[in-house]
């Protein structure tokens, strides 16, 4: 796999981050539950710092941040997902909707980071995307018990 290729993935990781950082951001905003604000915010702040430590290994391997050489194999699951902001419908005030949003962006980005291990990608960028990934599944599995629990 060649340089602008391993850029690309990690340039569309980047996004798939920066959305669920904006969904967990506009859910912690929405939602009435203390302990699910809390959660949340620490999602956010979560996606912040993977966006962080994708950006340095694109930066690291002489690539700029948002530029995409060729279509990303990480991004494919999650475009097909309407974004809704949560601050800008009132079906997404309740408790439920605001828990479902988040798990359909969490199943988004689940798929994306799949989709990213399934390349050729060097070690050192591998270990970076499977330890985000395995924090983003992880995630994604507590807001189902959060999604049944609601």
């Amino acid at each position: 796999m060649n340089n602008n290729e391993v850029i690309s993935i990690l340039n569309g990781l980047v996004e798939t981050c920066k959305r669920g950082d904006e969904v967990f951001r506009g859910a912690a905003e929405n939602i009435r539950n203390s302990e699910f604000r809390r959660l949340f915010n620490i999602f956010a702040q979560q996606r912040t710092q993977f966006v962080s430590e994708l950006q340095a290994e694109v930066h690291r391997l002489g690539g700029d941040v948002g530029t995409v050489a060729e279509p990303p194999a990480a991004t494919t699951s999650s475009k097909t997902i309407p974004f809704i902001r949560p601050s800008s419908t009132p079906e997404f005030r309740d408790e439920a909707s605001i828990i479902a949003q988040c798990q359909r962006e969490e199943e988004a980005a689940v798929n994306d980071y799949q989709e990213a291990l399934k390349a050729d990608l060097p070690l050192d960028v591998q270990y970076v995307v499977k330890r985000q990934y395995m924090d983003i599944k992880d995630a994604y599995d507590r807001i189902r018990i959060l999604q049944r629990a609601a």
